[in-house]
């Protein structure tokens, strides 16, 4: 009998008012490839920094390479040789990339030596990113390469992922798998949390099901379907969605010729950036993270308010130089990629954190209606199947899943004229994806305009009516949905649409 490489038995790990995991047991082998698979909210974060050492379970044991450990910290985690990403990054953001790295390793290794490590590394799995800069100046998907970039570094001998592909093109996620396959090959043994249930059949050589904190199921994903592991998962598959013929009305939002230096000394210039969305349309804006994104969606909601005069227009109205609070007036409203500090406040409760887009429970005099603000809480919650703990409840308690419902449906049910939203279901399980995309859907169908900026190519597919490609701050043409392509999306966002376009002229000229 082969030597487990981990051994989870009965971890259980309670908090007030929750019990995160029951009675948990868990087995991966050498060289395996283990899924964990469950809705937000079941207890899969929690199991897994309980194996890192972040969190102390209750009651339980666990064994590593045959022995039983107590892992206090994760330094003690790194030295046993597991190693972990998460999906919320543990990243110091006065330090350099560099700097982040070396915390995490040996300490006789020179900073330079460390960079060097970093750019190598970089270069051989295809994750761009710069050793000398500033952890702030990074996008969520850039921090997320550095994070994947410190766990292989340590060559570990368990390595934990927590949705590792969700800021990839699918020719780089098509490059991890080639990584993660050798990796395990050479005995490495991998924990892989993914909703996407496409990458967990084509990865992953065993799966665990969590439901409720309890292990309801474990099963080989090579031999089931989508349905059947979402039936394992929510105990149903997720709703289809229905996607009606479109009635455009007029344009909301135009932007044309937005031409903008970043105010972050490592960010990406916009370089004349021109689109259109109407009245009853949903375009998408795909691209690898760290192309120009961040700085297109603070220029647009109002977060730099440096736009050149006349470049964006809100129904008809030049709002290149308005504040977000001025935008929202307009009817705009806008979800950021950024869960907590951006899109929430930690520290608040769900009832309060209404508040920072939301005015309608304001009584005369500026005076907050808490009763109402509660009601509202509480039917965004049951209408969005939020797992919280009531109003109350403070963002931070969340699971990144749940919060995401959360904030995404204070925006549609502040019944916008157009909605930005960026990585709309980041980290949500398959049945709230679909139920947010839905949602999004409706808001289309009942004539509001939405843009939804992606690095989820699939939900672009599945939701928009015409797609844009966005590369080292230009943005490409659109293409309509049924006229474009996973493959000619995913090479577009390398910025060869210039050179498609060229060829496809020369060949119409030959013709």
């Amino acid at each position: 009998m082969t030597t487990a490489r981990l051994q989870l038995t009965g971890i259980t790990k309670r908090y007030p008012g929750v019990v995160a995991n029951q009675d948990v047991s868990l087995k991966v082998l050498p060289g395996e490839v283990h899924a964990v698979l469950g809705e937000n909210g079941a207890g899969k974060s929690t199991l897994m920094k309980i194996i890192y050492g972040s969190v102390k379970p209750d009651e339980g044991a666990v064994m590593f390479n045959g022995h039983p450990v107590h892992v206090r910290n994760p330094q003690e985690a790194r030295t046993l040789g597991i190693s972990m990403v998460f999906q919320h990054f543990s990243l110091f953001e006065t330090l350099t990339v560099a700097e982040n790295v070396w915390l995490g390793l040996d300490k006789s290794l020179t900073l330079p030596e460390v960079s060097a490590s970093i750019t190598a590394k970089a270069a051989e799995y295809g994750l761009d990113i710069d050793p000398a800069r500033p952890v702030h100046t990074l996008s969520v998907g850039e921090m997320q390469r550095v994070e994947i970039i410190r766990a292989l570094l340590t060559s570990p001998q368990l390595l934990i992922l927590d949705e590792p592909t969700s800021v990839l093109t699918p020719q780089a996620v098509e490059k991890l798998f080639v990584v993660l396959k050798k990796l395990a090959s050479e005995g490495c043994s991998i924990l892989y949390i993914s909703h996407k249930l496409n990458e967990i059949r084509e990865l992953c050589t065993a799966c665990t099901v969590l439901r409720g904190g309890k292990v309801t199921g474990v099963c080989d994903p090579r031999e089931e379907s989508n349905a059947s592991l979402s039936r394992l998962m929510i105990g149903a598959e997720p709703p289809a969605l229905t996607v009606r013929e479109q009635h455009l009305g007029d344009t909301v939002l135009s932007v044309t010729g937005l031409t903008l230096a970043s105010a972050e000394p490592f960010g990406t210039d916009l370089a004349d950036i021109a689109l259109q969305v109407r009245a009853g349309e949903v375009v998408g804006i795909a691209g690898v993270s760290g192309n120009g994104q961040g700085e297109l969606l603070q220029s647009l909601s109002g977060e730099d308010m440096r736009a050149p005069p006349g470049s964006i227009q809100v129904s008809g109205r030049d709002a290149s130089r308005l504040s977000p609070g001025q935008r929202r007036a307009m009817g705009q409203h806008f979800v950021p990629e950024e869960r907590l500090g951006r899109g929430a406040v930690p520290t608040l409760s769900l009832a309060h954190n209404l508040l920072l887009s939301r005015r309608d429970s304001l009584g005369a005099g500026g005076w907050i209606r808490v009763g109402a603000l509660k009601a509202q809480a509480a039917d965004i919650i049951r209408r969005y199947n939020v797992k919280a703990n009531g109003p109350t409840a403070a963002a931070k308690s969340l699971s990144g899943g749940n919060l995401q419902k959360f904030i995404v449906g204070r925006e549609i049910e502040a019944k916008p004229k157009l909605l930005i939203v960026s990585q709309p279901t980041w980290g949500v399980d398959v049945g709230a994806s679909a139920q947010i995309r839905g949602e999004i859907l409706a808001l289309r169908d009942a004539g509001c305009a939405v843009l939804v900026v992606s690095e989820e190519l699939d939900e672009l597919f599945e939701i928009c009516d015409r797609l844009h490609v966005i590369a080292r701050g230009r943005l490409s043409p659109s293409v309509d949905r049924a006229a474009a392509s996973i493959e000619q999306v995913g090479e577009w966002m390398s910025g060869l649409w210039d050179q498609q376009a060229s060829a496809q002229e020369d060949h119409h000229a030959e013709a």
